[in-house]
């Protein structure tokens, strides 16, 4: 019984740590993750039983980096970009079976965006975006059934990302207009709301005991997203990055739990991290307007599970942040100037979860008279 409710803990934790924010910066990574990893069900699960979390982050992007090497003069001349994100994630899911799992996630985002070189370079303004982001549904199915699946199982899954926020989302910019009037546009990539493309998510996940209250987790995926281009200007001076691209995202992460024997539900992790948008799609062309680069994180974390309620706090903290040359950056290129954009990269990222797990009921037995 300590067994599976450690293996349960452990499932509950690192569904809802994989269904935070993996945007931590101008790298426009959507906040979600897989499928089976964003709401803690598994093959420990009954048929028939529900799982519903919230989960919430938040983090400010500030220190910017062109490649690998950062650039403090930015902050010492306070000419650096700012984004405050925070966002929210409904998830419902419903085991169709011991080992098959469906589910349905609803992200709600708001942010800001401050900076100089959007609004004339004479002024620092800030502008919004907030509202319903792009929903994922999916399924996903854990290999492993009964006893062969008490020291760990593996689970695959597949999913549908649908482009339900608004990818030209706008906001107000002072100083750009025809006489250095205010004007309304498209705010910047890293905080619309979606991507406007249908995209095409795999992933797995696994767990695997090594001692009475020990575990190895790991969960990755990878979001396929084919269309080209949404049609939304970015008003940026270079012919081929005046619209925005749509690309692919993938995060990867691995770590120990471990149960705290002494204080029953409390459990603490310790794992890295990686995510990023690739320069290339692996399907369709790659046009247009992105920030491409990567981070990898330590990722440090504490949970808590009393009854069929598990609270979850993590803190990613990056060790590596690498914003990489993109398609455009190379086009435009000459034997004299390398261009080589930059991006601003959060210190850390809050993420707090809930998740409450919903057990069959029995049926009911009814004595005939």
């Amino acid at each position: 019984m300590k067994k599976f409710i450690s293996l349960l803990t452990l499932l509950l934790v690192t569904a809802s740590l994989d269904n935070d924010s993996l945007a931590q910066g101008c790298v426009a990574i959507r906040q979600f993750s897989g499928i089976g990893n964003s709401v803690g069900q598994g093959n420990l699960l009954q048929k028939g039983e529900w799982n519903i979390s919230a989960n919430y982050r938040q983090f400010k992007s500030f220190r910017h980096f062109r490649g690998s090497h950062e650039e403090p003069e930015r902050l010492e001349n306070e000419t650096e970009v700012i984004n405050w994100s925070y966002g929210l994630d409904l998830n419902i899911s419903y085991s169709f079976s011991d080992r098959l799992y469906g589910l349905i996630s609803l992200p709600f985002a708001y942010n800001e965006r401050s900076s100089l070189y959007e609004h004339g370079r004479t002024e620092r303004h800030i502008t919004y975006s907030g509202g319903f982001s792009d929903m994922r549904i999916g399924a996903g199915y854990w290999l492993l059934s009964g006893e062969k699946a008490q020291k760990g199982n593996l689970a695959f899954g597949l999913g549908v990302k649908l482009p339900t926020g608004d990818y030209a989302a706008t906001s107000t910019f002072y100083n750009v207009g025809p006489n250095g009037e205010p004007e309304v546009r498209p705010v910047d990539q890293s905080i619309q709301l979606g991507d406007g493309g249908v995209g095409l998510v795999l992933d797995a996940q696994g767990i695997r005991s090594v001692g009475k209250s020990t575990f190895l987790y790991y969960s990755g995926f990878y979001m396929f997203n084919p269309k080209n281009t949404n049609g939304t200007e970015t008003n940026r001076s270079r012919e081929n990055e005046a619209i925005m691209s749509v690309a692919d995202q993938f995060g990867f992460r691995a770590g120990v739990f471990q149960n705290i024997p002494k204080i029953h539900g409390l459990g603490v992790l310790l794992g890295g991290r990686a995510e990023g948008v690739p320069v290339r799609d692996i399907i369709g062309n790659s046009e247009g307007f992105r920030r491409p680069g990567y981070v990898i994180s330590i990722e440090p974390g504490v949970s808590y599970m009393i009854g069929s309620m598990t609270a979850t706090v993590n803190v990613p903290v990056p060790l590596y942040r690498n914003r990489t040359q993109s398609l455009t950056d190379i086009e435009n290129t000459t034997p004299d100037r390398e261009v080589h954009g930059d991006a601003a990269f959060a210190d850390y990222l809050i993420n707090v979860s809930l998740a409450w797990r919903i057990p069959k009921k029995a049926p009911a037995v009814f004595n005939s008279l």
